[in-house]
């Protein structure tokens, strides 16, 4: 189920959620010159961090790994950055969509406990 064509397109809606999530906690949390530093910057360097980091032959990717890293590590830092971009939301008062942004994550590793167990044991 974790390569489902559903869960792959939530997946990807839950990337892109979590990068305007850390790019409007950039905004929101700082003033001035610090404000548009971190509004381009979080979600720069998660786009970075998320396409350079991976578990090579992940099936649920291209199968490619810039830097190869274990299955615990990727997991940890996609974690990291989708309830990242949740808790961006969450903290700059758009608290519904970070709600409804953390259990979309919760739903789809839940239908993904194939790649989980995949990814563990990498």
């Amino acid at each position: 189920m974790g390569n489902a064509w559903w869960n792959l397109t939530l997946r990807f809606l839950l990337e892109l959620a979590a990068l305007l999530g850390l790019g409007l906690s950039g905004w929101g949390l700082s003033d001035g010159l610090w404000r548009w530093l971190l509004a381009l910057a979080l979600p720069l360097i998660a786009a970075a961090l998320w396409g350079t980091f991976a578990v090579l032959d992940d099936p649920s990717r291209s199968g490619r790994a810039p830097v190869p890293v274990p299955g615990a590590v990727r997991l940890a830092l996609e974690l990291v950055i989708l309830f990242g971009g949740a808790a961006g939301f969450y903290l700059t008062g758009r608290m519904t969509t970070g709600i409804v942004m953390a259990l979309l994550i919760v739903i789809s590793y839940a239908f993904s406990l194939d790649r989980l167990s995949w990814l563990l044991k990498q």
